[in-house]
């Protein structure tokens, strides 16, 4: 499996949509985390064909009983940053929650500012080894379960009092993976992950902000093998497409990775891809846009005010790196972004009926 390139291309699309154009916690996004959301079933059931708590990978795999099927799903797990403010400084204290606090948008401390936020911690759940064979005979059903949690850190002046704090909170998620093979064909079988998110949520609100506390965001799942291959959906060999057209993916898109030939190694996204994708090289690095396209980007975050750049760096680690990567580009960096010709690749264009 080749894992090196399936975790790059994960951390590149985990965080489509954590940061949206123009990266500054003034201009309100209408809807961040817009892929690979599972949401709690008691939300869902009222929205039968809008937001789901479960998805399926199906995909085919030419194989032996003793072939090794290694599968790892990622998701985000999101975390609510509140900031507070002490009405009376304290020279020095415990952060508990017992602490008298003011919640605010923004808190400014000399030339800094601390924003309320929405962040978010890596989950995964996977990558144990099941032989074909026995994954026939006995799916797995592996359950899991993540928080709740809460910590607060102080915020202090130059003095070193403190005059506010900042509180993290995240969530119960809970929920299953569960694995099965099917033997379909001579030495074939279609290998199914189905992912469901089981949190209990019993808000009355619609609020998506609230939700999503409760949610799997971004999820992706991996699957690798040894000593098999795996068959492409998208441009499957002739004998194979009623069978590829057979497999039933749902909120995802399985797709071959590694170098051009490669069959050892699936990654199975909420982002539509083609086999084999990659990151290009001309990107200095993410932009986590939900509609990524580097230069307009870029540009736009270069004609950024000197404030609206200090907010920015403030918003938090991921906006500051951003922005001090864009603000570094050489001239020739920037030119390369301007446009790039890649040779197109052939396709069979019945890659849609792998995805019923």
């Amino acid at each position: 499996m080749n894992q090196c390139l399936v975790d790059r291309l994960v951390n590149a699309l985990l965080y489509e949509g954590y940061l949206l154009y123009p990266y500054r916690p003034s201009v309100k996004n209408r809807q961040r985390w817009s892929f690979g959301g599972l949401y709690p079933p008691s939300y869902t059931a009222d929205r039968p064909g809008a937001d789901a708590s479960t998805m399926q990978t199906q995909c085919l795999v030419r194989g032996s009983p003793s072939t090794l099927l290694t599968v790892s799903v990622r998701f985000l797990h999101l975390v609510t940053r509140r900031v507070g403010v002490l009405d009376t400084p304290l020279a020095d204290a415990p952060i508990d929650a017992s602490t008298p606090v003011r919640f605010v948008e923004s808190l400014q401390v000399g030339d800094s500012v601390v924003h309320s936020w929405q962040e978010a911690v890596e989950r995964e759940i996977g990558r144990d080894d099941s032989d074909l064979g026995e994954l026939a005979a006995h799916p797995r059903r592996i359950e899991f379960q993540f928080g709740p949690g809460a910590e607060r850190e102080p915020v202090r002046d130059a003095t070193g009092k403190i005059v506010g704090l900042v509180e993290r909170q995240q969530r119960r998620v809970e929920g299953i993976v569960e694995l099965s093979a099917e033997a379909v064909g001579n030495r074939l079988y279609r290998i199914t992950v189905r992912i469901e998110n089981q949190t209990a949520f019993e808000a009355a609100s619609d609020d998506r902000d609230e939700v999503l506390l409760n949610s799997l965001v971004s999820t992706h799942t991996s699957l690798g093998v040894r000593d098999g291959e795996f068959i492409s959906l998208l441009d499957p060999p002739e004998p194979l497409r009623a069978l590829t057209a057979a497999c039933r993916n749902e909120g995802t898109w399985p797709v071959l990775v590694g170098a051009e030939g490669e069959v050892d190694t699936m990654l199975s996204s909420p982002i539509i891809l083609y086999d084999y994708p990659e990151i290009a090289p001309e990107s200095p690095g993410d932009l986590f846009d939900a509609t990524e396209i580097d230069e307009i980007l870029t540009l736009r975050i270069m004609t950024l005010s000197d404030e609206e750049k200090r907010a920015m760096g403030e918003l938090d680690d991921r906006g500051r790196a951003l922005l001090e990567r864009t603000e570094s580009l050489a001239r020739g960096q920037l030119m390369e972004l301007h446009g790039s010709m890649r040779e197109a690749r052939p396709f069979s264009g019945r890659g849609d009926e792998a995805h019923g």
